[in-house]
């Protein structure tokens, strides 16, 4: 394997904040070569929806991209920035290309998932909505303690609990990220990944899904 692609000193360096739960941001995880190259090499993803990494093909700048973010090198951040164990636990990788109207709504994500990661693919993010927001409360999505504008090359992420409510305003489009998640045990990943495998074929056979 060729050198990492994505900037580890960036993620280690990122300030993570610990109240209301644990998140941090930060951008430049890819410089601009590498993010124009794994843009090209993006699958070709035409409908909204989460799809899973194995039902995607694409290219070779992002399947690069795709062993950092299943390298030791990652895992080992990771868990130094939580200070949490994360050997052991499985790694599920997702995909999204487009949101729809309905996506955003303020969630916590699953029990399933112990670590939430989302690395952006968008060039610069220049519209107001579609902004990732990272909340106080459950019912509010104005009271948020931090917005996160998903340029390319930006990564968010959060340690799961009950109040890590985010979401974020309607957009309709291209909204490019990949999400991985360290995963409570592998039946949680086999239940999770079975739910996305089971909505991207239902996209699969429905054109209007």
């Amino acid at each position: 394997m060729g050198a990492a692609i994505i900037n580890f000193d960036a993620i280690a360096k990122a300030e993570l904040t610990r109240e209301p739960f644990r998140f941090f941001a930060t951008p430049g995880v890819l410089n601009a070569a590498d993010l124009a190259a794994i843009r090209a090499d993006f699958p070709d993803m035409r409908k909204p929806g989460i799809f899973p990494l194995s039902s995607l093909t694409y290219g070779s700048a992002f399947a690069r991209l795709i062993a950092d973010i299943e390298s030791q090198a990652m895992e080992d951040v990771m868990a130094a920035k939580y200070g949490v164990e994360l050997a052991g636990k499985p790694l599920m990788i997702t995909v999204r290309g487009h949101a729809q109207k309905k996506d955003g709504r303020i969630h916590t994500d699953t029990k399933a998932k112990f670590v939430t990661c989302l690395l952006y693919l968008n060039d610069t993010w220049d519209d107001g909505d579609g902004r990732l927001r990272l909340l106080r409360k459950p019912d509010d999505l104005d009271d948020f303690i931090v917005e996160i504008p998903p340029h390319g090359g930006t990564l968010a992420s959060f340690l799961r609990a009950d109040n890590s409510w985010h979401g974020h305003e309607p957009h309709v489009g291209e909204r490019r990220y990949v999400m991985f998640n360290w995963m409570t045990s592998p039946a949680a990943l086999e239940r999770e990944l079975g739910r996305h495998r089971f909505s991207a074929k239902i996209k699969q056979l429905n054109p209007f899904a």
